[in-house]
């Protein structure tokens, strides 16, 4: 459902996207999450209380990194296919490991090392067809410029997540998400004198759903990983590009080519090779603490 959610959520974003700047659109898809992650939090009895912030300074990093990553996949949104910005949103995973190893000390055996090669390959692929740099018509730098900005809202939400990896050790689920939807309002509001237009009935009507949807899909997404495993979810989560295909195809008109489901088949690959990996480090690691011995049979 939160896949669901959050695709249908890009195609409203993408609807407005000719009329709204990319600013406007983070402000409506973050104020109007906040109604709902306010309700969500309340009726699990978390509101106020539970808000509280042990860590502000690392609240204000992964509320900046975030922020930036949603307005450069904005930006994409606005300017390349649907399915083509989620392909390449699919490198954050890939970007998290490499920094996990850089920031956090963890360690990056052969096994990751080549799934993650793998994986930014097939990200190189589906980005290949964008990098004309040379090419003069202005559709196609606005094309280059979209697959740049989904890049770089790929590396924004890679180092979100490692920020965010760090909050959990002292902070509360419901207060990253509702900190991280205030923060990105008000940095939104910063962008208002760069061009904000006033949205008609329809166009306004669109962004607040957009908002709502958001809501929703943080909440969807945070209890799925509540009740399950990380290994069991992110398969269920790469189906996005499924539904991003069919609505890029039936509301928008988009076509996927060859290269980009071939590189969205390596990055899938890859994510799931580092997905398994970590769970089976996850249960030696568990089976060491607690002093088991392995089944020798």
């Amino acid at each position: 459902m939160s896949v669901i959610v959050f695709v249908s959520m890009f195609g409203f974003i993408k609807a407005t996207a000719s009329e709204i700047p990319a600013g406007e659109a983070v402000f409506f898809r973050s104020f109007f999450a906040m109604p709902v992650l306010i309700t969500w939090l309340a009726l699990r009895g978390e509101f106020p209380h539970k808000l509280k912030a042990k860590d502000p300074l690392s609240h204000f990093w992964r509320g900046l990194m975030g922020t930036c990553a949603m307005s450069a996949g904005f930006v994409a949104i606005g300017l390349l296919p649907l399915p083509e910005v989620v392909a390449i949103g699919y490198a954050a995973p890939l970007l998290v490991t490499m920094l996990a190893a850089m920031f956090l000390g963890e360690k990056i055996r052969l096994v990751r090392l080549s799934a993650l090669l793998l994986g930014m390959f097939g990200v190189m692929l589906v980005l290949s067809p964008r990098l004309t740099v040379l090419d003069n018509e202005l559709t196609t730098r606005l094309e280059t410029i979209g697959a740049l900005a989904a890049l770089l809202g790929a590396v924004f939400s890679a180092l979100a997540q490692v920020f965010a990896r760090k909050l959990v050790a002292t902070e509360s689920t419901g207060s990253i998400v509702f900190y991280f939807s205030l923060m990105s309002s008000s940095l939104a509001l910063l962008t208002l004198p760069f061009g904000w237009v006033l949205p008609d009935l329809k166009t306004a009507s669109l962004l607040i759903t957009a908002g709502l949807l958001g809501g929703v899909g943080q909440i969807l997404l945070t209890e799925s990983y509540r009740y399950a495993e990380v290994a069991v979810i992110a398969p269920f989560e790469y189906s996005s590009i499924l539904l991003a295909l069919v609505v890029g195809y039936f509301v928008f008109n988009e076509l996927p080519t060859g290269i980009m489901l071939l590189g969205v088949g390596l990055i899938v690959v890859a994510g799931i090779i580092i997905i398994e990996r970590e769970r089976r480090l996850g249960i030696a690691r568990t089976g060491k603490a607690s002093g088991a011995v392995p089944n020798q049979s």
